[in-house]
């Protein structure tokens, strides 16, 4: 069984708008998938749906043998990293304590916890800011955090949602390279996207293309 499954997944909003129509797909340890398509196509569906913001209608979705329930959210949020397009750092908190909340809700040791977030600042070029506060960064910087944050209890699966998608083509290429280096130490990663530089990327990642939520096109 590969580390995500969609089996014949369906979703379909309150409003009756279809966010996925019967998906099936299998991610496999160690892969980098791309998935896009035009704004609506199903893109963050299929992400919210991998780290349980939203639940299929028909269908269902399991991450590294946990099926995707309300009541698995917690174990299977263990398994997970999530970067975010907005960032979503704390502002009353410096870097430091907003990549170490992580492991503060796992209950890590404090010396485990300074040594931790200590190399996940440095896996993101980010060694000496970890006492400046959010509005002090970059928005470049602010998303080398939020990846910081994701990696820093060392999930098997890191979920991006469109994670260059403010940024310019400087950050973008900086963000990719993370990106790239996280994959070749083994991490299995799922990006949204519709940015031509993921997209042009020459490092073999797998293509996913959606189209008012069914599959337009994969590449491989």
């Amino acid at each position: 069984m590969g580390i995500v499954v969609f089996d014949r997944v369906e979703k379909i909003y309150a409003n009756g708008t279809i966010g996925l129509k019967n998906l099936s797909l299998t991610i496999e340890k160690g892969e980098f998938w791309l998935i896009t398509g035009h704004s609506g196509s199903g893109k963050s569906t299929l992400l919210k749906l991998l780290y349980g913001a939203e639940f299929p209608t028909r269908g269902g979705v399991v991450v590294q043998g946990i099926k995707v329930i309300p009541p698995n959210l917690t174990k299977l949020r263990r398994q997970l990293g999530v970067v975010f397009q907005d960032y979503k750092l704390i502002p009353t908190r410096n870097v430091f304590e907003n990549v170490a909340l992580v492991l503060q809700c796992q209950g890590y040791s404090p010396l485990e916890l300074k040594k931790r977030t200590s190399v996940a600042l440095k896996t993101v070029d980010l060694p000496d800011r970890g006492q400046c506060y959010p509005n002090q960064l970059s928005g470049g910087e602010q998303q080398r955090v939020g990846i910081a944050r994701a990696i820093v209890h060392s999930p098997p699966l890191i979920l991006a949602d469109e994670p260059t998608g403010n940024l310019d083509p400087e950050n973008t290429w900086q963000i990719m390279q993370i990106f790239h280096k996280l994959h070749q130490s083994g991490a299995t990663i799922v990006v949204t996207t519709h940015d031509r530089q993921w997209l042009n990327n020459n490092y073999g990642y797998k293509l996913l293309e959606l189209n008012h939520g069914s599959v337009s096109s994969k590449s491989f």
